[in-house]
């Protein structure tokens, strides 16, 4: 019996060791990775996204109308031009090795501005899609979203429905359902409540910064899986626009914030923390704590209940923010006033993240991406990594 003890326990010391190691050998790894990736600048509008292929050593970077491959070095390896839409938050898919993005057409000031900015006289029906990248077969400059065959979309009806809805709210009627402006952040995770398992593509509303109304202080969410999105993929034609699609998410969540400025800019699940960051422009209702970075924690059930100031919907999912940060004490809300993210934020696993920085010069727009590892703290969650 002795000597069986002795085997046991030298065996869980061997594994636990290896485990170490393995670990070790990990958090190594991303300490090795470059600690800042210049980009740019581009005479493009500015950075909205970055997705990295840990693997292969790339890096994918949205300039609002324009995708650019590169590897850690920042060596561009190509793009791609074309769109006339609004390319935002980006996600790698790693069991597809696909890059996914928010591609959002719209008759706002947005939208508008986009046109202006590309020159463009087009006149584009309202439309929302996810655009699904083919990076592989990015391999040269100024590559074309609609006629090379490196891009597919996906519509989101839900989306373009509460885009154009007049719903009744408490101050009266008001365009657009929960305050929609469209859509912006994506990220692949588990389902909400979920430590583990099948993954899904979750998508963030952009949500328009109005004090005036009481239906729009929670981000909208929704869930969808992918697995047999094949049907749906088409290439997109800006003269055409198709409507190929799911009829509805698999599910809507809503995670109380309070009102924001144009939403969730970046969401990103990370699987060391269990936690979906969301990156936001700050609000200005003045009874709302006014974060720019919130969590929500991934592996709390969610709640169905009634929404605070939507009179329209009798009960949704609720999702509930992590403990973590600093806490409003008179709405009980948690996040941090951390001012960068909301251009990129990307985890790469074991609590390191890169998170851009924007900049403007003469020449154009560009970023530098730099690497940070997540504290925690209340004053200061993402510590650079010098």
């Amino acid at each position: 019996m002795k000597h069986i003890f002795i085997f046991t326990v030298a065996a869980l010391l061997a594994i636990s060791n290896a485990l170490f190691v393995s670990a070790q050998g990990k958090i190594t790894e991303l300490q090795n990775l470059p600690i800042t990736i210049k980009s740019g600048p581009y005479k493009a509008g500015h950075i909205q996204g970055i997705a990295v292929d840990a693997e292969r050593k790339y890096i994918y970077l949205s300039y609002t109308t324009m995708l650019i491959k590169a590897d850690l070095n920042g060596n561009v390896i190509g793009s791609v031009k074309g769109l006339l839409g609004h390319l935002g938050c980006l996600d790698f898919n790693e069991k597809d090795g696909r890059v996914y993005g928010s591609l959002e057409y719209k008759d706002d000031g947005i939208g508008k501005g986009i046109l202006q900015m590309e020159k463009s006289l087009r006149k584009l029906d309202n439309a929302f899609y996810i655009a699904i990248f083919d990076v592989e077969r990015i391999t040269r400059m100024d590559m074309d979203a609609e006629k090379d065959g490196i891009m597919s979309t996906v519509y989101l009806p839900t989306v373009l429905d509460d885009y154009l809805a007049t719903v009744t709210t408490v101050e009266g009627e008001k365009p657009h359902r929960f305050g929609c402006s469209g859509i912006d952040g994506v990220s692949f995770g588990p389902r909400f409540g979920k430590k583990d398992g099948k993954e899904y593509l979750t998508v963030a509303y952009g949500i328009y910064g109005e004090v005036e109304r009481s239906d729009n202080d929670y981000q909208v969410l929704l869930q969808y899986d992918i697995s047999k999105w094949g049907k749906y993929e088409t290439s997109l034609s800006q003269e055409n626009m198709h409507t190929n699609g799911p009829a509805q998410p698999d599910r809507e969540y809503f995670a109380m914030t309070g009102n924001t400025t144009y939403g969730v800019q970046n969401l990103e699940y990370d699987a060391y923390t269990k936690s979906w960051f969301m990156c936001v422009y700050s609000g200005k209702k003045k009874h709302f704590p006014n974060y720019s970075l919130y969590a929500i924690d991934g592996a709390a059930r969610p709640v169905k209940q009634p929404l605070k100031g939507v009179p329209y919907i009798k009960k949704g999912f609720v999702v509930p923010l992590k403990a973590a940060g600093l806490k409003d004490d008179s709405t009980s809300i948690h996040g941090w006033n951390f001012n960068i993210g909301a251009t990129g934020f990307c985890s790469l696993g074991e609590g390191y993240f890169y998170i851009s920085h924007n900049y403007r010069t003469a020449e154009g727009q560009g970023s530098n991406i730099r690497l940070y590892r997540y504290t925690g703290e209340v004053q200061n969650p993402f510590k650079l990594v010098e």
